[in-house]
């Protein structure tokens, strides 16, 4: 059976798109990765994730929290303890932002081909 589409808040559409937009409430965020709501309130615990909060205070999620979440979720599946979990996915993030920042600073050094000899 498929999951239906997680439901967004009653924002305007535009806001959509932004994958930073807090656009899930907890319960649709659930639903859509297949978890507990207990495992999105660890993950908050955790502090891996900092969902905004709805006028009411109730958790909202970004798409971008959402792939996090799933990441995590991927690793407890294949054995690992949500606190390695949560580490792993934060080694990720960092070494993916090293490499990027890496790639930046290498295109800012001269090319040695145009140099001079």
């Amino acid at each position: 059976m498929e999951q239906a589409a997680p439901e967004p808040t009653d924002k305007p559409p535009g806001n959509l798109d932004d994958e930073d937009y807090p656009a899930y409430s907890m319960g649709a965020a659930a639903a859509a990765l297949g978890v507990t709501q207990a495992f999105l309130r660890a993950l908050d615990a955790a502090k891996l994730l900092t969902p905004q909060r709805s006028e009411g205070g109730h958790r909202r999620y970004t798409r971008y929290q959402l792939r996090i979440a799933t990441r995590v979720r991927e690793l407890v599946d294949a054995g690992n303890p949500l606190d390695s979990a949560c580490r792993i996915v934060i080694l990720e993030d960092q070494l993916a932002e090293a490499q990027r920042i890496n790639t930046a600073l290498q295109q800012q050094l001269p090319n040695p081909d145009n140099g001079p000899h």
